[in-house]
């Protein structure tokens, strides 16, 4: 592998174009069984349905399903790029026969500005058809279940600078570059740096990203950024267990998430984001939010959502499969040792989830920590930065508001009842929380269209149930704001 990858990208990106090698172009070749078949780690029907020969079919053989195909099929689907390729590691030639080093991957990268067509370079999937799923050390990750809800969090305004902290090969930065007129990329990996930078160009997007190499927030010391993303190494370990670099900081427990969230503000403009997806320890007798409050500057906004939490014997099982270490001779000792390690230090789960903070110009920040490991609709970017416009509002009884259209209500009772005994507003789109909501509060909703003020409407409930108007005026205007902040009102 070479220092520079010169003009191949383009060239490549030429013969993927005209190989029709896409991820629409790759879905239709294989189907949907194949698909499936290949996304649990089995080539064998995908190898089936690439019979024919075609430039796509060989494309789709070579990388996505690692078989060797023959070398007349593969010059003719990578005219003239065979010799440059095997130079710079993306392939290895053998008497008659091409086998791909390197995985080239169609990837459909959706978001909130639409869906776009890309190209990713990364290291071969381990663990096809049950073969070896051990990895080395400074193994680079291609399009996985993390890198794309990284993609699907991130906020997809207009932004000046970015920055991809961690970038390995690329995915986030080639997100960015779609929005931003700079991209830093930064890793410790310098095989992953050489791939980012390879991704960029075979994307056209060469010019717009800026790959360098360093530790964490080392390379951009004193710069800003509008727009921070990072799926740091966050796996939750001893520091001297595992360590593979994608995926393993080499620091002991969650403290690699804790010194980002400490050291992002200094490196945001005012009214940036940085977004985090990120492990964390959940301690014995301590809620999870009392952990990670105080992590968190004076001067910034979070919003913090716990997507998924894991007891620790399936946490150490789910890396030590990743890592290639299940059936191995010492599987039994690195399981005994990681779990030791979590009862020493007291860990009593894991959390997932996700870190957004907001740099505010001024004044103090708004935390919330939302424990929501339910459905959220895709990609959630949208829902996050309305929250951001909610934590700005300013809800007081003059304000006028409407309630969110998706929003509908719930209610729950004996049969022939004449009132119900609960009522649910719930969301049908965003985060789609669910709040538990009085009389008062559902008729609130439902009467805020824009036209009367919050003190109107609660003047009116009070009059017509025979309420005191100060005392529902001092109970209900905490709950708009509630209502507000959580995205079922938003200003007319």
């Amino acid at each position: 592998m070479t220092d520079s990858p010169g003009d191949l990208p383009l060239h490549l990106r030429a013969a993927l174009v005209a190989a029709g090698f896409t991820y629409d172009g790759v879905s239709r070749v294989l189907g949907a069984e194949a698909q499936a078949a290949l996304a649990r780690n089995e080539t064998t029907p995908g190898l089936r349905r690439t019979r024919g020969g075609s430039a796509l079919e060989t494309l789709a053989r070579m990388f996505l399903l690692q078989a060797p195909v023959e070398l007349a099929a593969a010059e003719r689907a990578l005219p003239g790029l065979l010799d440059r390729m095997a130079a710079e590691g993306l392939i290895e030639q053998s008497v008659g026969e091409v086998a791909a080093r390197l995985d080239v991957r169609p990837y459909a990268a959706g978001d909130d500005r639409g869906e776009h067509s890309l190209w990713v370079v990364s290291d071969l999937t381990p663990g096809l058809d049950g073969g070896p799923q051990r990895v080395g050390p400074d193994h680079v990750l291609g399009i996985s279940p993390a890198s794309t809800s990284l993609a699907q969090l991130t906020i997809r305004q207009k932004v000046g600078r970015a920055l991809d902290l961690g970038t390995g090969c690329g995915v986030q930065a080639l997100h960015l570059a779609r929005h931003s007129d700079e991209v830093v990329a930064t890793d410790v990996n310098k095989r992953a740096l050489w791939m980012a930078g390879f991704n960029a160009a075979l994307n056209e997007l060469g010019r717009s990203v800026d790959v360098r190499e360093g530790s964490f927030f080392e390379p951009v010391a004193e710069e800003r950024f509008d727009l921070i993303a990072t799926n740091p190494p966050f796996v939750i370990s001893p520091a001297n267990g595992e360590r593979l670099v994608y995926r393993d900081s080499g620091l002991p427990g969650d403290r690699v998430v804790e010194d980002i969230v400490r050291a992002a503000p200094g490196h945001l403009a005012d009214g940036g984001w940085c977004q985090i997806l990120a492990n964390w320890v959940i301690a014995r007798d301590r809620p999870w939010a009392d952990r990670l409050e105080p992590w968190i500057a004076d001067g910034c906004d979070a919003l913090v959502v716990q997507r998924e939490v894991v007891d620790p014997p399936t946490y150490v099982e789910l890396w030590l499969k990743d890592a290639g270490h299940h059936g191995a001779t010492d599987y039994f000792a690195r399981y005994d040792t990681w779990l030791s390690w979590f009862e020493e230090q007291g860990i009593e789960a894991v959390g997932f989830g996700w870190v957004n903070l907001r740099k505010r110009a001024e004044g103090p920040g708004t935390r919330d920590f939302l424990d929501w490991r339910y459905d959220v609709e895709q990609p959630v970017a949208p829902a996050i930065q309305e929250w951001g416009t909610a934590v700005d509002a300013r809800v007081d009884l003059g304000s006028r508001l409407r309630a969110r259209p998706d929003v509908q209500q719930e209610t729950l009772g004996p049969v022939g009842a004449a009132d119900p005994e609960v009522v649910v507003l719930r969301q049908q789109r965003g985060f789609r929380r669910a709040r538990q909501a009085d009389t008062v509060e559902a008729a609130l909703v439902g009467a805020c269209d824009g036209e009367l003020t919050v003190g109107q409407i609660i003047d009116a409930l009070a009059e017509i149930l025979h309420l005191d108007a100060g005392a529902s005026r001092a109970t209900y205007l905490p709950a708009v704001r509630e209502l507000v902040a959580e995205g079922f009102l938003a200003p007319a």
